[in-house]
């Protein structure tokens, strides 16, 4: 956590950032010497300084008391539904500030995301189906679906920059009471900027290695005395370390515009258009890696893995992505304990992909040149070719239109103090898709194996005519209440009501596959689908309790569980029997308890949390245990349990930490196991995470610091494959930087990526074919300026 020079302001909300501390924690933040002036009731304190790029700007009604040296804890959310502060939230929750992400010059949401013990990108997707986007796993489960913006759902598979955010939430456990349908073991809310009352320019300009090169500016306009304008604008061409042709452009635009900031009535509004045209990455084949063996033909490449900088792909490839969202925001005080708020987003993400692709197979005993991999001299590697035979296109666009209104209260019955949140919601998510393939049977020249060439030639594609429609819309209505009954105790509960209907419309191309669709129609022949839909009703909740011995210490205990319907991953419904995402299968469902303790100490500066944590997800496909049918039933299980330690903050004025450490234990309790190596662990799970962060301001304006990344080794999933590995290894990468102050206006950053160029497997596709190779060492030179 970045060092901050806290300016306290009394206020009951700040924005969207409601935080309704209890009388036990605003006798904690008088201990650590915070002066506090507050309306009887709810208040926040922003964690930031007024004069710093990365401070959450009061938007309520506020008076200025006097600034006062606080290192701060990033220790607040952002979410209405959170009515206590972290310390008194009985659940995981940690927030990613804006401070650490520049330090760490992270520009992605799974860069950032690197600061989370044990959450990440570890699965490349299966054979014909790679992975795009943002692909975050999270306790053995995957968060991609769960991936929020302001509490609103940011709907599409692609990779999500990070200019316009403030802060990332990242919650673990069940997540589906505040936000409807989820992965069962958590979500990641992204908080935007918000215009404020400051006139400011801040900005960065990066260059570096592989031709990394990056733009970013933050205008702030007072534009009258309770209106104001910010921009925020990105611009980025780099490539990536370690990868040939591998390369991210993109440019985007977010403005928003506030008016009666300071009053009891406010009105946000904020717009976002974002331009990409990527080169997506194809993955290197595992040939040669450790758990890999030669199938027949291959013998010869024992001992000869290619290099990790190969490319596979062709210049063909490409991932253009538009996205566009516009969100108005009203807020009302009724009166100094009532506030209403009401938020509308619209947004569409269009994305056009093609990735080529391949399957790293040998042949077999009778025939070895029958698989992908060829030669013409067996002894020579030289002559060694792989057939780039599975392109990956898409076609796709999702929408969203959604209304939040939300209430928030404080109030008293008896002797009991209650901070109560609740509201009605209602969402249409849409998916549109559109299928390509290959035209006439047509291919991809062979690459070299271990010297390939993207100027590939041969294969043409064209629309099938197969698409899929899918539409979700949901109805939600919630309440959150936390009861303060002493200093010493709280109870905190919510409820939520989800009724939804997801419709699925798909059209299939004729085959010979396929011939009992076509009738006497030819093969090619296009057949619609029957409709498919969804209806029914959900009712998520949690229950959670916190004791407080000593003001700074809460230990606390969570009963939660959270529900994901057919469909409510991915927009499409199934007719198979052996899919979750049949109409006829109930919702899986997962239960969480979860026991920790959050303790705050060095005057309020630093952050120590444990939680022990078991989740069981229940309603899972058991090929095992089978109906009269036939058919698999639903009476599989699977558990996830560990232990998490965090801590951040301030050890000095001068010294910042960040750190964590999860242990896990992933498993299949009941049905088929999933993994290739045959254990009952979950799939892409690491068993032992860790992630730790600090920095260090010397007197003279240098800033030096660094931090290690530990990520155990990987279950892969299971499949026909021979040959491929069945696991990943862990491995460890160490970063630095080094910032100097040049001026009050200018400072210079240098940041150094895997100091000891560290190679190792980032992710791992279902059959183990291809993997992801972690990035090479690197060097970004930033120069940060303000006025």
């Amino acid at each position: 956590m970045q060092q901050a020079t806290l300016l306290i302001v009394s206020r009951k909300y700040a924005g969207s950032q409601r935080q309704a501390l209890t009388q036990a924690s605003l006798k904690s933040l008088a201990a650590a010497g915070i002066a506090l002036s507050a309306a009887q009731g709810a208040w926040a304190a922003d964690t930031t300084t007024a004069a710093a790029d990365t401070s959450a700007e009061p938007q309520r009604a506020a008076k200025t008391l006097d600034a006062v040296n606080v290192r701060g804890l990033r220790d607040t959310s952002a979410s209405n539904k959170y009515t206590q502060a972290l310390q008194n939230t009985p659940q995981t929750v940690q927030v990613i500030g804006r401070e650490l992400i520049k330090e760490q010059g992270a520009t992605t949401l799974s860069e950032a995301l690197r600061n989370s013990a044990g959450v990440g990108t570890f699965y490349a997707g299966e054979n014909g189906n790679t992975s795009t986007g943002d692909t975050i796993s999270m306790r053995g489960f995957d968060t991609s679906n769960s991936i929020f913006l302001d509490g609103i759902r940011d709907v599409g598979s692609i990779s999500r920059d990070i200019f316009n955010i403030e802060q990332i939430e990242v919650v673990k456990g069940p997540a589906g009471t505040d936000t409807g349908r989820a992965a069962p073991t958590g979500s990641i809310n992204m908080i935007t900027k918000q215009a404020r009352l400051r006139n400011a320019i801040y900005g960065t300009v990066s260059a570096g290695t592989d031709n990394q090169k990056r733009i970013t500016t933050d205008w702030s306009q007072k534009i009258g005395a309770t209106s104001a304008l910010r921009l925020n604008a990105m611009w980025q061409d780099s490539d990536v370390p370690g990868r040939d042709h591998v390369n991210n452009s993109r440019w985007a635009i977010a403005p928003s515009l506030a008016f009666g900031l300071g009053t009891p009535t406010r009105l946000y509004l904020n717009l976002f258009h974002m331009k990409q045209d990527n080169v997506p990455d194809g993955y290197v084949p595992t040939i040669g890696l450790p758990g890999w063996t030669p199938q027949p033909g291959l013998e010869a490449l024992v001992g000869h893995p290619v290099n990790p900088e190969n490319f596979y792909g062709t210049s063909s490839d490409h991932d253009k992505v538009t996205a566009q969202m516009a969100t108005l925001r009203f807020e009302h005080d009724l009166n100094e304990h009532v506030t209403i708020t009401n938020t509308t987003r619209w947004s569409r993400t269009e994305q056009d992909y093609m990735l080529t692709a391949f399957m790293s197979t040998g042949g077999t005993v009778a025939n070895p040149m029958a698989g992908n991999i060829k030669w013409t001299n067996p002894a020579d590697l030289s002559t060694y070719t792989l057939n780039r035979s599975h392109p990956t296109f898409k076609e796709q666009r999702n929408g969203l239109l959604a209304n939040q209104l939300n209430l928030g209260a404080d109030f008293a019955t008896g002797t009991v103090q209650h901070a109560l949140s609740a509201g009605l919601e209602w969402t249409r998510e849409s998916q549109d898709f559109r299928a390509q393939g290959a035209a006439n049977g047509s291919s991809w020249t062979p690459a070299n194996l271990y010297s390939p060439d993207w100027n590939a030639t041969g294969l043409v594609w064209n629309y099938t005519g197969a698409e899929n429609h899918g539409t979700t819309t949901t109805t939600s209505l919630y309440v959150f209440d936390t009861l303060t009954f002493s200093e010493k105790f709280l109870i905190t509960g919510g409820v939520r009501a989800d009724r939804y209907k997801t419709e699925f419309k798909s059209s299939t191309v004729c085959s010979a596959t396929r011939a009992p669709l076509c009738g006497s129609n030819p093969a090619g022949t296009v057949y619609d689908n029957p409709l498919v839909t969804l209806s029914d009703t959900l009712i998520n909740y949690k229950l959670g309790a916190v004791y407080k011995p000593i003001e700074d210490l809460s230990l606390y205990a969570n009963y939660a569980i959270s529900y994901q319907p057919p469909g409510g991953a991915n927009f499409s419904l199934s007719t198979a029997n052996n899919s979750l995402d049949n109409p006829s299968m109930d919702p899986q469902k997962a239960r969480t308890v979860e026991l920790g303790a959050k303790w705050r100490t060095f005057g309020g500066r630093l952050g120590l949390d444990l939680a022990l944590f078991r989740t069981n997800v229940t309603n899972e496909i058991n090929t095992q245990v089978l109906d009269a049918n036939g058919n698999p039933t639903q009476t599989g299980e699977k558990e996830v349990k560990g232990v998490e330690l965090s801590l951040f903050g301030n050890l000095t004025e001068a010294w910042t930490v960040s750190a964590g450490y999860t242990h896990q234990k992933a498993v299949v309790k009941e049905g088929a196991f999933v993994t290739a190596d045959g254990t009952p662990n979950l799939t892409y799970t690491p068993g032992d995470s860790f992630t730790a962060w600090t920095s260090y301001k010397l007197p003279f304006g240098l800033t030096i610091g660094g931090g290690a990344r530990h990520m155990g080794g990987l279950h892969r999933g299971t499949d026909g494959a021979v040959g491929t590995p069945s696991y990943t290894e862990s491995y460890t990468v160490y970063d630095a930087v080094a910032a100097m102050k040049l001026t009050d206006s200018l400072d210079l950053r240098l940041n150094a990526y895997n100091l000891g160029n560290k190679k190792y497997v980032a992710s791992i596709n279902k059959s183990g074919y291809r993997y992801t190779p972690g990035a090479a060492r690197s060097v970004l030179l930033s120069l940060d300026f303000k006025f």
